[in-house]
């Protein structure tokens, strides 16, 4: 099996504040992987350690089989980073900065570079301090892609784009995924991770919580059931916050799904639903049982 990201007990803390905690997980070549979690999970933590910015405490990684610790420049040289908040030098012309992006990286990336601010309606005469929120991820973008990388690390990348730019975004990554192309990315927006990503993890407080396929955490969560014509919920294992208005009864349900149709064969109802949860209430879900697993 190859790995783009690979990471064994990962663990960075600041002092006494929380970073991640003993982070194990591996990321395959060519995915299309979610980091799922809110503001302050670790996300950003995790995405800055991979590529050597920060130092782990405890444990280790490798990114595209190099070592964290020991190789970050030449994984800097391979991977292609857009920042939750991009912050350039508010003085300098958008062509300005996307040129010394690809001088770090040591190439000439004229060709495609012409080919992405086109794509993206960016005007590189204008300076930084001129731009909307929305010109600068745009920036960002085009200096992550520019230089052809093998692996994509994007945090929170759609932020401050406008639909019609979120279109661009996700149809460029399509291409470059379907090149090769690794991609890697957080977000809080989780309808993206469901309809974009492969797999997904959930991070809680630092942890990992769950790692798998988008369409298992699907089908391992709990379902939605809607009973009409009663006000009772079935007396099995499983059944969860049952809800109920005139006559009818709403509850969660992770079991047998088996038990569970024949629970309702016994019992007189005027019609019943179930339907796989939203990745949204998944995501609710693992964050409530706080349970740590992964």
């Amino acid at each position: 099996m190859s790995y783009a990201i690979e990471t064994r007990g990962l663990t960075k803390r600041y002092g006494k504040a929380r970073g991640i905690e003993n982070l194990s997980m591996t990321v395959e070549t060519g995915d299309i992987f979610g980091f799922i979690g809110p503001n302050g999970a670790g996300k950003s933590t995790t995405i800055r350690t991979l590529l050597g910015l920060i130092t782990a405490t405890e444990g280790e990684a490798t990114v595209l089989g190099l070592s964290v610790k020991d190789q970050g420049e030449q994984i800097r040289a391979r991977v292609g980073y857009m920042p939750g908040e991009a912050q350039f030098d508010l003085g300098m012309r958008v062509k300005e900065v996307i040129r010394l992006s690809a001088r770090l990286r040591g190439k000439d990336c004229t060709q495609r570079t012409n080919a992405l601010c086109e794509q993206f309606e960016l005007e590189t005469g204008r300076k930084i301090s001129d731009l909307s929120l929305g010109n600068r991820k745009k920036v960002s973008i085009v200096c992550a892609l520019q230089h052809e990388p093998e692996l994509l690390l994007l945090d929170e990348p759609t932020s401050g784009l406008d639909p019609l730019m979120q279109k661009a975004f996700w149809d460029t990554l399509s291409r470059e995924n379907a090149r090769g192309v690794t991609i890697f990315l957080s977000s809080h927006v989780l309808s993206e991770v469901q309809h974009r990503c492969h797999n997904a993890a959930i991070i809680r407080e630092g942890q990992l919580v769950v790692a798998d396929s988008v369409e298992n955490l699907a089908r391992t969560a709990a379902r939605r059931v809607t009973l009409r014509g009663t006000a009772d919920a079935p007396d099995i294992p499983g059944v969860r916050k049952p809800e109920r208005t005139d006559g009818s009864v709403t509850f969660l349900y992770q079991g047998d799904i088996n038990l569970l149709t024949q629970a309702l064969a016994g019992m007189r109802l005027a019609d019943a639903t179930i339907e796989e949860m939203e990745l949204e209430e998944i995501f609710l879900h693992f964050y409530e049982k706080g349970d740590g697993r992964a």
